[in-house]
């Protein structure tokens, strides 16, 4: 059965192709192929009809964003979805730091839901609708 939005939990990190990108510039192609993604396990990729590469959206209670689904390629990690550190990223994580001095970046909820039809924002676009600059 196919469902419409799946709820898992949101784990963020660094990669080491997310620092190869960033090495090439944070406008690079090569960047935001490796940055604007969320990888999910293959159980819950067939659960949500989706294909390696197709665009989902990415709900949390602080945003929402539009990322590329990508297979987890190291086993499985069922009720899980990773997104590399980088704007895509921050737009769904809270700012707030709670007196620690470092935003919440994993462990809470998220949806996850096809967008077939809605773009992955560049960095520059993506910038611009969280900013207006």
């Amino acid at each position: 059965m196919v469902e419409r939005k799946l709820r898992v939990t949101l784990i963020t990190g660094r990669t080491i192709d997310q620092g190869v990108g960033k090495e090439l510039g944070k406008g690079s192609q090569e960047y935001f192929d490796n940055v604007a993604v969320c990888f999910l396990d293959s159980g819950d990729i067939k659960k949500l009809g989706l294909k390696n590469g197709m665009n989902v959206q990415v709900t949390s209670q602080f945003g929402s964003v539009v990322v590329k689904a990508k297979k987890y390629p190291h086993g499985a990690m069922s009720g899980i979805v990773f997104i590399p550190c980088g704007i895509w990223a921050n737009v769904i994580c809270s700012s707030e730091t709670d007196s620690i001095g470092m935003p919440t970046f994993r462990g809470f909820e998220v949806e996850v839901e096809p967008a077939p039809d809605k773009p992955v924002l560049t960095l520059d676009e993506l910038l611009k609708q969280e900013f207006g600059k």
